[in-house]
């Protein structure tokens, strides 16, 4: 029997490589004869860069970059082929990085990401994936351009701050001062939300709640965005607020297309730089997870796409996760069969704490019915 583990982390508790791992172990542990492929999975957010770490070869650049609440700090990302690099938002802005009790959107950045950018131009990198999932900010990506040149003025004519509480501000918006070097570049986005910049769809309503926003702060980040978008539209000779994925990561999605990336599917990127599909074909069982499945795991969630990959080649495909959210029985149009790890009810905190302990039982007794 040969079965692939491609699971997503599992948010808060274990990465998509240690999820894997404890799969992996349970089966083993029920069938020491089984042949395993771990292939941890990301579908452009926190986790993308171990998912590449752990399948291609490459090189570990780290560097210097201003963090989320404007902090120097550590960081890294990779160097595949002397000139594709693999950068990770949420390892630079990242809203794990930011404490829960200091969450603001007016006090967070995404400068580190241009920065991150600006690194890996100089090291030569023509061809460049950035994951921007599980961000920090709704800065409209304000931050990351002013790293790579941009302008941006307040009514009295002097140069904005780099935080989202200056999108409010910004009267004039300047691109003639951007890196040349982007015009030069391929740079392509892996994300797995299709929101708007601005609306009730967009990136203030749907995420800012969670990145600190007050009720009050959603509303005036929507009309600053709206404000701002329209003068990035005026600068960049582009219609790119309405773009399907534009309120990605509190607006990022919008920067990198004023800049001339493209957004694509986090999952799919991620899948086809680790040879997913190759596995699968040659699978008898197809199992993956994350921390919470819903209805929305079906719409660019790493699970879902590994689920489309399964029943493309009629093989039987397990989801485990750590809960099962409203409408779940949805999920059973692409999964064979979805299974909670939690025991019995009981708190987030007792479940996160004890969530690889969970895993490995639930997964013990998934192997031991897969092994009759």
């Amino acid at each position: 029997m040969k079965v692939v583990f491609a699971p997503d982390s599992y948010k808060g508790s274990l990465s998509s490589m240690e999820v894997a791992e404890t799969m992996d172990k349970a089966f083993q542990s029920v069938n020491p004869q089984v042949e395993t492929i771990l292939k941890p999975m990301a579908d452009g957010g926190e986790g993308t860069l171990g998912a590449f770490s752990k399948a291609v070869s490459h090189e570990k650049v780290h560097f210097s970059c201003t963090g989320p609440m404007g902090e120097r700090r550590d960081s890294w990302y990779l160097i595949l082929d002397r000139n594709r690099a693999v950068i990770e938002g949420a390892v630079i802005a990242g809203l794990p990085l930011v404490a829960e009790e200091k969450r603001n959107p007016d006090n967070t950045t995404s400068y580190g990401i241009g920065e991150a950018l600006k690194h890996a131009l100089d090291h030569g990198c023509t061809d460049i994936l950035v994951a921007i999932g599980g961000s920090s900010t709704n800065d409209g990506g304000l931050g990351m351009l002013q790293a790579l040149g941009m302008k941006a003025y307040r009514q009295d004519g002097k140069e904005a701050d780099i935080y989202g509480r200056d999108v409010h501000s910004i009267k004039a918006i300047d691109f003639s001062t951007l890196d040349h070097r982007l015009e030069e570049v391929t740079i392509r986005v892996a994300s797995d939300v299709d929101n708007p910049l601005t609306g009730k769809n967009g990136a203030s309503y749907v995420y800012g709640p969670q990145k600190g926003a007050t009720e009050a702060q959603v509303v005036t980040y929507d009309h600053a965005l709206e404000n701002y978008g329209k003068l990035v539209e005026i600068a960049c000779g582009k219609s790119i607020m309405e773009v399907p994925g534009a309120g990605a990561a509190g607006g990022l999605g919008f920067a990198f297309l004023s800049i001339g990336a493209t957004l694509q599917s986090g999952a799919k990127l991620v899948a086809e730089a680790i040879h997913l599909d190759e596995d699968i074909q040659q699978a008898d069982y197809v199992i993956t997870g994350e921390g919470q499945s819903d209805a929305q795991t079906l719409f660019g969630k790493a699970p879902g796409y590994v689920a489309d990959l399964a029943n493309k080649y009629k093989k039987p495909v397990i989801l485990i996760s750590g809960g099962l959210g409203e409408e779940y029985t949805q999920l059973n149009t692409v999964f064979t069969s979805c299974f909670s790890i939690t025991p019995a009810p009981t708190l987030l905190e007792d479940s996160l704490k004890n969530a690889e302990d969970y895993l490995f039982q639930t997964t013990v007794q998934i192997a031991r019915l897969l092994s009759i």
